[in-house]
Formats: C-alpha cells, sequence, structure tokens
C-alpha cells in the first residue's frame, strides 16, 4: 500500500499494515528551508520547496498543502499581524468594526493567497500521486470568531438569529474553499475549528451541527474524505462532532485518545492525533518522540487511527524528532528500540507556588501554546487584555507560552493540565474556556477584594518616639495617643526608644522623632519559595 491508499483503508476502517502518518507540516517548512514563517505563507515557490524538504525527511503518508486558518479571514477583510515563526494571527473583526456581513461576498479562487496555495496543491499533486494531500479549511465558527471577535460569545445569548446568519455564511465559504482543493486535487478536507472547544454541547449542536453536516455533505458528493480538526479541551463535543458525520475525527494531547478512540469506533469514524506538541515534539528529544509515538500507536490500535500532531508544527520543532517518528512508523527495528526504552520522564524542578500571588497586584497568568499560533489562545488573551486597563495598577496580565521551556515548567507548577488556561493568583480559573467579559471581571474582583481582605488582616505596625530621654518622649506621646484615639487605631502600638545607637540605625539627628514602621504577613506555617521572597525584597526597595 503506498500513502494514500493506506489512509484511504484507514479512514474506511480497514485493517492495515501500519499505521500511517501525517506530519502536520504548516509553517515549520519554512524553517526546513530557512526561510520565515511570513516569507514562507506567502511564496507559493517557498511552500512547495519546504514540503518537498519535508517529505524527503519525514516520509509521510499525507500532508496538508498549508496549515493556515487566516486565509480566508484575509480576504473577507480581517486584518493580520504577521510573525517570523509563527502563522499570523487576525488583528481586526471587520464585522465589529462597523461592516455589515451583507458587504461579505464568498471568496474566490482568484483572490488573496489562496492561487499561490492552489498551485502548490496542483503541483504537489503531479509531482507526488501516491501521497494524500490534505486541503484545509477554517471552520464555521473559528472564520465567525475571526470576523466579529469573541463578543460572538454574548452574542450566542442575545441574538441568536444573527449568530445563526454570520454561521450559515462561513458555511458557504468553507464550501467554496471545500471545492477549489478538490479541483486542485486533494484527496481529504479537512474542516479545522478549534474555537468550538469554547463551547458546550448545547451550543454546538444549536449553532454548530446543522452547518457542519452540510459541509461534509457537500464533500461527500465531490466523493472526497473529510476530516474534523479541533484542538483545545474539546472532549465534551466529540460524540457531537461524529454526529456531523465526518469520515475522521482529528485531537490534539487534551483529550485522551482511548476516549476519542471508543467513541469514533462506535460511530464508525476512523480518528487522529495526538501526538504531544510541545512537551515532546519541540521541547523533548528523540526518545521522547519513540515514546510518544509508541503509546499513541498503542492505544490507537490498528484500525481508523491515523499517528498525527495535535496542531500545526510548531515552527522551530526539531526534525530530528519528527525523523525518529517516521523510522519507527517505516522501521520495524526502530519499533523494538522504543519498546525497550524506559518509561521514565525527565522531569525539570518545579517552582514552589505556595506564596504566589501574595503580592498587592492581582496576577491574571494566561498559559496558552502561543497566541500568535492558536485561535483559542489568541481570543483567550484579547479577553483579558480588554479587562485588564479597567484595574489600572491593581492587575498585570501575563502570556506564559509552552513552547518555551521555562513556561512549561511554570504551567507544570500551577497543575495546569490543559491549554489555555487563566490563572488568577496562581489559582486554575478558567479551563479551556474563554470567559465572557463580565464573568472574567466578577472573578478579578472577587479575588481584589480577597486580597484587601488579607491586606487589612495582616496589616499591622508600630509608632516609634525617638527622645534625648523618657521625658521627652512623653511629652509626644498624648498628641499621638490622642491621633490614634480620633482615629479608632487602637491596635497599633507605641515605643519610646532612646538609645543613641538605635536612633543612628533609623537614620535619626535629631529629637523628639517619630518612625512608622508597617508589617505584612507574607509567609505563615512553610518556607517560602526563592520567588516569593526576591518579589518581597523588591516591595522594600
Amino acid at each position: 500500500m503506498n500513502g494514500k491508499e493506506l489512509i484511504k483503508a484507514s479512514f474506511a476502517l480497514e485493517e492495515v499494515p501500519r499505521t500511517p502518518w501525517v506530519p502536520f507540516v504548516g509553517c515549520h517548512g519554512g524553517s526546513l528551508i530557512g526561510v520565515t514563517a511570513t516569507e514562507y505563507l506567502k511564496s507559493g515557490e517557498l511552500m512547495l520547496k519546504g514540503l518537498e524538504e519535508s517529505i524527503r525527511l519525514y516520509r509521510p503518508d499525507g500532508l496538508p498543502v498549508a496549515f493556515d486558518l487566516q486565509l480566508e479571514a484575509e480576504i473577507l477583510g480581517c486584518e493580520l499581524l504577521w510573525a517570523d515563526s509563527n502563522p499570523p494571527a487576525v488583528s481586526s473583526h471587520p464585522l465589529a468594526n462597523g461592516k455589515e456581513l451583507s458587504e461579505l461576498r464568498i471568496p474566490q479562487q482568484d483572490e488573496g493567497r489562496l492561487p499561490l496555495v492552489l498551485e502548490t496543491t496542483r503541483e504537489l499533486r503531479r509531482k507526488y500521486p501516491d501521497l494524500a494531500l490534505y486541503g484545509l479549511v477554517t471552520g464555521p465558527f473559528t472564520l465567525a470568531l475571526h470576523l466579529y471577535g469573541s463578543d460572538i460569545f454574548m452574542k450566542m445569548y442575545t441574538d441568536e438569529e444573527e449568530v445563526h446568519q454570520l454561521i450559515r455564511f462561513c458555511r458557504k465559504v468553507c464550501e467554496a474553499v471545500s471545492g477549489y482543493y478538490i479541483d486542485a486535487g486533494c484527496d481529504i478536507i479537512a474542516v479545522v475549528d478549534p474555537m468550538t472547544s469554547q463551547i458546550g454541547p448545547k451550543h454546538f449542536r444549536q449553532f454548530i451541527s446543522g452547518p457542519m453536516k452540510e459541509v461534509f455533505s457537500f464533500v461527500k458528493e465531490r466523493d472526497t474524505l473529510s476530516s474534523f480538526f479541533v484542538c483545545g479541551h474539546a472532549q465534551q463535543n466529540i460524540e457531537a462532532m461524529c454526529e456531523c458525520k465526518p469520515d475522521n475525527v482529528s485531537i490534539d494531547e487534551n483529550i485522551p485518545l482511548d476516549f476519542v478512540r471508543d467513541i469514533c469506533l462506535k460511530q464508525k469514524i476512523s480518528f487522529g492525533g495526538n501526538l504531544q506538541l510541545t512537551i515532546v515534539l519541540l521541547l523533548g528529544d528523540t526518545n521522547d518522540a519513540l515514546l510518544n509515538s509508541r503509546d499513541c500507536i498503542n492505544t490507537g490500535g490498528a484500525k481508523g487511527f491515523i499517528l498525527a500532531p495535535g496542531c500545526d508544527l510548531p515552527y522551530a520543532t526539531p526534525k530530528e524528532n519528527l525523523q525518529a517518528i517516521a523510522d519507527f512508523i517505516h522501521d520495524p527495528y526502530q519499533q523494538e528500540v522504543a519498546r525497550a526504552l524506559q518509561d521514565g520522564k525527565k522531569s525539570d524542578e518545579m517552582l514552589d507556588m505556595s506564596d504566589y500571588g501574595k503580592m498587592d497586584k492581582v496576577i491574571v497568568d494566561i498559559i496558552t501554546l502561543d497566541s500568535e499560533s492558536c485561535a483559542p489562545c489568541q481570543y483567550m488573551v484579547e479577553s483579558v487584555k480588554k479587562v485588564t486597563p479597567r484595574f489600572e495598577n491593581i492587575v498585570e496580565w501575563r502570556e506564559h507560552k509552552i513552547k518555551y521551556r521555562d513556561s512549561l515548567k511554570f504551567m507544570t507548577s500551577l497543575m495546569v493540565k490543559n491549554i489555555p488556561t487563566i490563572c488568577i493568583d496562581g489559582k486554575i480559573t478558567f479551563v479551556s474556556r474563554i470567559p465572557p467579559r463580565e464573568e472574567l471581571i466578577v472573578a478579578i474582583q472577587k479575588r481584589i477584594l480577597e486580597k484587601l481582605s488579607y491586606k487589612i488582616k495582616s496589616k499591622k505596625g508600630s509608632l516609634l518616639i525617638f527622645g534625648r530621654d523618657e521625658a521627652e518622649c512623653n511629652q509626644v506621646r498624648p498628641v499621638v495617643e490622642q491621633a490614634f484615639e480620633e482615629l479608632g487605631a487602637n491596635s497599633v502600638s507605641i515605643e519610646n526608644i532612646t538609645d543613641e545607637k538605635e536612633m543612628l540605625a533609623y537614620g535619626i539627628t535629631a529629637t523628639p522623632a517619630m518612625v512608622m514602621a508597617t508589617y505584612r504577613v507574607k509567609s505563615e506555617g512553610s518556607l517560602p519559595s526563592i520567588t516569593a521572597v526576591k518579589e518581597w525584597i523588591k516591595e522594600l526597595q
């Protein structure tokens, strides 16, 4: 069996001689030929060159022509923010900026960057007839988010019909672009809709199921196979996804593979995934890659499973890790090596987070894959950015991109398991769900009140009166005591100090003098972390 035959047999749930292998090479192809993601995604010639290099190195059975969920959005008027090592990110939403849905029209195959992607498809089809080509189209809900922004979540409650109209339009875009890919020679149409991970089964069935069924029906009528791609914590929607009748469901490491396997096979649907993008492919070594691919294949089984990363490969993924998987897939000896490897996991020393969040400001941490390349991550970061100005000088927000080892260590230390996640002062608050504006504001306000309460409870101090002798100190004391009485500050102690050396230690050279000393409980009943102590010291400077 060649690659295309192998994948088609797996989609049909037939027994196959080995597991099919589909590395999702997007902008990673640019790194293979030494160009930036921006240069790569704007040039058909460079895309072809990068894809051919990935075919040579990784020996795939199938390959996406382009992994860029902004292609359609760019044509429809979304502005893009380009980067050297990520696909572009949508930076403006035309329907949120005054444009009407009636003004938008279905993208044509000669618009935007579609011509270069379609020409690359035709050239790949001509040169690699045995390779299964995936045409990736942006799913209706993710495209709707691009066009309208995250306020669409509120619209789902306040104006259902407007949301239905928008998604119907996006469904027509999906069908049109799917048709262009099919005409150019793609074997599989993959509808990539990561933002559906942000809604539950009720809203999925209410807004997404109908349009998705129509898209997959359209693809089937064109005698082409289909796949439903989703990333993020979408476990709650797997059954609803299967109800849309794709030929395949593909997921990332946020969802247990055995969970997806059992649901998909029951529905007679093939499934794919879920190699770990960051901790294994990007940050691990070849042994990690072998172990992860071995585990996926053992779990996926011999029927209906496609081995693939959870999403678009990060730009800087070491090619050695992917080559190790290719060797494992094609070489029985490498499979024996993988079986012999010990399963001991390398673990960086975890941070002690027990005192995290005890600074005066509230810290909102957003754990992401990368908001520049992951749509759910992008919109979660945007939701935080929109509300933090409301809490000026009280709230700070930080993004932690787990494609970097330090951020991965931070994520592990906070016990975060799913991406993206919002933590407030070190406490996991929103998991793989973009919170509505008001809900996020309430969560931050709750933490501010908690800190204020703790601050009032723990703030203690004393007033030091300096004098040449007790008599001089006592001349000042009645004034202080009356002031305390008028303020109700009975918990503040008053102390007389007459020792000259102690005066000099406080910088006192003339008497009488007063110094206010304030104290805050920073740690209690535990050994504080170095990170926490460093933050406390900063407050004293």
